[in-house]
């Protein structure tokens, strides 16, 4: 497995992001078009596509939020490349980069119903925090930070 730091003009990370949009499509449900307008990848200029045996499997991007803080975003992995630390290989490239960027702290949003990323998030030590920005009253949003220090 290796990791290539990219943008979002990369053709592989284009499509697992498109995978992972069918997928939330699914878990969303209703609410997924309030999501959606927030995962624009027009112009992300921090990417990560994770490869194994040359073949896409996995990708996470940031954006920044303000000098000091950067957001988490598009973070997937391919069904069948699951539970082999794919992502928090992909979720510690993002971090160390941001860090190389002088970032000082990730923040993030996922949705309670995606259990999974719930727990790998706790798991990577972010710290739930109140909802944030245009989540703030979203009953199915939870929010987290992690400080990069």
């Amino acid at each position: 497995m290796h990791l290539v730091k990219t943008d979002s003009e990369n053709k592989d990370f284009k499509d697992l992001v498109s995978q992972l949009d069918a997928y939330l499509t699914i878990v969303d449900g209703d609410e997924h078009d309030f999501y959606h307008q927030y995962n624009s990848i027009d112009a992300l200029k921090n990417t990560i596509v994770a490869y194994i045996d040359n073949k896409p499997v996995g990708c996470g991007a940031f954006k920044a939020v303000d000098r000091n803080t950067v957001e988490v975003k598009r973070m997937f992995t391919r069904p069948e490349t699951r539970n082999l630390g794919l992502a928090t290989k992909i979720l510690k490239g993002l971090e160390d980069w941001a860090k190389e960027l002088g970032y000082k702290k990730c923040i993030l949003e996922t949705g309670k119903r995606q259990i999974e990323a719930v727990q790998f998030y706790k798991k990577n030590k972010y710290q739930v925090i109140p909802n944030y920005g245009q989540y703030a009253t979203i009953e199915n949003s939870i929010c987290f930070n992690k400080a990069l220090i």
